[in-house]
């Protein structure tokens, strides 16, 4: 019900970011990613589009600061362009807080998480991961976290979790710096 009345809520500020990607990078705005949920099975994960088109689907620690769009760099500093994962949580794929969601084919991150039984909650928007900026480049690092946050869940270490996320602590996947090389797809995907 709560990501219902968020939804609703939001609605006009993802509109105007949708229509804002469409016209100055000149791109469908949705992206859309088969992720690992509870209990390893696939779903496809919701965001804002903030890389420019023709980035490979690749985690984002392997793509180059100048893959970012130009609306990219304020949705990803702002996390509006977590919004449509709102439609996940509606749909019972994620939660609020919870593990990051892992790309189906990040062996080395589902084997720890695997271990430390992390897919036995839903993965979450947002996460003690992210506030804590531990990102999927170093996965067992991420997986440990992870599983420290299935022995401290609770509603209030949530709601905190929440509040630190909107007060913008901690950071999404990191982006190489500009000096990296470009990944991009040939096939303008």
């Amino acid at each position: 019900m709560v990501a219902i009345l968020v939804g609703i809520a939001s609605l006009p500020v993802l509109l105007l970011m949708c229509v804002l990607i469409v016209l100055v990078d000149r791109q469908n705005p949705i992206f859309a990613q088969k992720r690992l949920g509870r209990n390893e099975i696939p779903f496809t994960l919701y965001k804002l589009k903030t890389m420019r088109a023709g980035t490979l689907h690749v985690p984002t620690h392997m793509v180059a600061a100048n893959n970012v769009s130009k609306i990219g760099s304020l949705l990803r500093r702002t996390k509006l362009d977590e919004l449509p994962q709102l439609w996940n949580v509606i749909i019972g794929n994620m939660s609020f807080v919870g593990p990051r969601p892992g790309l189906v084919d990040h062996d080395e991150l589902t084997r720890y998480r695997r271990e430390l039984d992390v897919f036995s909650i839903k993965p979450g928007i947002t996460g003690v991961s992210q506030v804590e900026k531990i990102d999927m480049s170093d996965p067992k690092k991420l997986a440990e976290s992870d599983s420290r946050y299935l022995g401290q869940k609770n509603l209030l270490n949530d709601l905190k979790i929440i509040w630190a996320t909107i007060l913008g602590k901690g950071g999404g996947d990191r982006i190489h710096s500009k000096e990296r090389i470009e990944i991009r797809d040939p096939k303008g995907r």
